[in-house]
């Protein structure tokens, strides 16, 4: 077995546990990234698709020339890559400071890993049929939409002629588009809320563009076929509830799954991190540090991000932070961070008043002219108007010691987040 130290290991090698890696060795730390898959750069080397890079890199870039800037930089750094990496077991010690130990089976052999911090950046993966529960038999042709999208643009398969997409999340409707490019017919795009789960752009770009008939408030009630699909029965919802009479049929032979994406927490929870049940990432406090002391999250593992661009400022900034961490730098004072009314979570769960904090929320309605309230202790502090909230488009501001003028925030103080 080969035994390793380092001070630092980042498991996942796409942009999040590139990014918070790099942090990490600039800062004058060991570090190590444990990647499953034979390549660095993680779910973006299949989005040929562009719209990456705008925030990150002031330019608009492909998923691949997005992970290419990042995987440059660290192959020309002293990060340790280790690639068809699988970690089977994540070891804490109770005590404080105290070093970390992983398992891990590559090509190379059984590797155990020591070190006294460690990120987690496995990032998430895709609801399937079984999450939703659709009727019907269980013929071929039944893919999620990242599989669909693997299969296309990196196998070269295409999976069907005719598709309807069910769930109206970003993926989905970007391979609604991507079918449609390579000659398929994309009959509907079906979606159960009565708002759209994914990105107005492209809802525009993947949809509106191409005349891709979306159906809100509508359940996908059965799936025909037996050895192939052959169609899909769609039942509109009034009110919240199903009119069967008014259900339809729509003929196929491909079903896409766009049904949401939940972090890949199993890791974390053999580890003993505490899970959030809003997101299904971890709790996290205003370093980006979970429950088990010196294990960071950042990335889609912590929360599902609408955009790469703050996959990557997020990770950075964990970086940052466990290399802080390693330095034995504690912060002095943190506070809760809550969700208040219409907002359905807040990341982090606790903030430090005393600097800047990198706050994310999602709403839970649809509303125009709203505005973002921020109490402390029921007092408020601060307001924000948005000119339009949903819930598929995730909220970033920041808070910190502007936010406090005036203001005692001690220990026990709590700060909500309400839309109004």
């Amino acid at each position: 077995m080969k035994e390793l130290q380092y001070d630092a290991v980042v498991i996942g090698g796409g942009a999040a546990g590139m990014a918070a890696a790099l942090e990490l060795e600039a800062a004058g730390f060991s570090c190590a990234i444990i990647e499953r898959e034979d390549h660095l750069g993680g779910i973006l080397m299949q989005c040929i698709h562009n719209g990456f890079g705008l925030h990150e890199f002031s330019e608009e870039l492909t998923g691949p020339e997005f992970a290419e800037r990042f995987i440059e930089r660290v192959i020309k750094s002293k990060i340790a890559v280790y690639l068809n990496a699988t970690v089977t077991q994540f070891t804490n010690n109770a005590a404080p400071s105290s070093a970390k130990e992983l398992l891990c089976v590559s090509p190379e052999g059984v590797m155990r890993i020591q070190s006294r911090a460690m990120i987690l950046a496995m990032g998430c993966r895709e609801r399937n049929r079984g999450n939703v529960r659709i009727p019907g038999a269980r013929p071929a042709g039944v893919f999620t939409a990242g599989l669909a999208q693997r299969l296309v643009n990196i196998e070269g398969y295409i999976p069907g002629k005719e598709v309807v997409v069910i769930g109206s999340g970003d993926i989905g409707l970007i391979m609604a588009r991507r079918m449609s490019w390579v000659g398929c017919a994309v009959k509907a795009v079906i979606e159960i809320m009565p708002y759209p789960a994914g990105l107005t752009r492209n809802i525009v770009q993947c949809l509106r563009d191409f005349d891709i008939p979306l159906y809100l408030s509508c359940q996908t009630t059965s799936i025909f076929g037996n050895d192939r699909v052959e169609g899909v029965e769609v039942s509109p919802m009034e009110n919240g509830i199903l009119v069967p009479e008014k259900r339809f049929r729509i003929d196929c032979d491909t079903v896409l799954l766009s049904v949401g994406l939940v972090p890949e927490n199993e890791l974390s929870r053999a580890a003993g991190v505490e899970l959030n049940g809003a997101t299904g990432g971890p709790l996290v406090d205003s370093n980006l540090m979970t429950t088990v002391d010196g294990v960071f999250a950042c990335g889609n593992v912590l929360h599902v991000h609408d955009l790469v661009d703050w996959v990557s400022e997020e990770s950075r900034r964990a970086g940052r932070y466990a290399a802080e961490w390693l330095r034995g730098e504690r912060p002095e004072l943190q506070i809760r961070a809550k969700a208040g009314s219409n907002v359905r979570y807040v990341n982090p769960v606790r903030i430090n008043p005393r600097r800047e904090n990198q706050i994310y929320l999602r709403s839970l309605v649809v509303k125009n002219d709203a505005v973002l309230e921020l109490r402390l202790d029921n007092r408020m502090i601060r307001s924000i108007k948005k000119s339009h909230v949903q819930p598929s488009e995730m909220i970033s501001l920041t808070v910190g010691p502007k936010d406090f003028p005036g203001q005692t925030a001690g220990m026990d103080s709590v700060l909500e987040f309400s839309i109004v």
